[in-house]
């Protein structure tokens, strides 16, 4: 099995811009535009379940190991002078582009392709999205109280035999 070796992402103006990365040849290795990355730039190491990000972010190296069936979809985005097919996921950090080209029957062959191999709806999708809302903890209180007081219970179990409520109180002095 061999080995595609290609430079992805956004390329600078005046470059190729043709990305075409093909789904029946994994796994692919491949550099993509990365913002945030040392250098604008992050490997990505795509297989048929898996999807590795290496990267390196203030000098810190850092690989993001991402399941495939953890994605969204394969989707379409506009460029200026193209379009770009793309691995959706729901932190657009971890968005991965397949295919950039300006050929419309390219695109619509590989959407289908990629959707195949992933076992991924097509999304229609035209714009980023935001990332999704982070989930809250189950046990709210947990932050506030320490663990020994979570796991006592709490004054309602009370014996109420040894309450008096109503009476004089008998005071008995020496």
């Amino acid at each position: 099995m061999r080995r595609q070796t290609v430079t992805g992402g956004i390329n600078p103006a005046g470059s190729s811009r043709a990305l075409r990365l093909d789904p029946l040849s994994l796994p692919v290795s491949f550099d993509a535009y990365d913002l945030r990355a040392d250098g604008g730039v992050r490997r990505v190491e795509l297989h048929r379940e898996r999807v590795v990000l290496r990267r390196a972010v203030h000098g810190m190296r850092m690989a993001i190991k991402v399941l495939v069936r953890d994605f969204r979809g394969i989707a379409l985005r506009d460029l200026q002078d193209a379009q770009m097919l793309v691995l959706v996921h729901r932190d657009p950090s971890l968005t991965i582009p397949l295919c950039i080209t300006s050929d419309p029957d390219e695109i619509a062959a590989s959407s289908r392709l990629w959707s195949e191999v992933f076992a991924l709806p097509q999304l229609q999708e035209a714009k980023a999205r935001e990332p999704a809302a982070r989930r809250r903890r189950h046990n709210s209180i947990r932050a506030r109280r320490p663990r020994f007081l979570v796991r006592r219970r709490g004054g309602a179990l009370l014996n109420r035999a040894n309450i008096h409520r109503g009476e004089r109180e008998i005071i008995a002095r020496n």
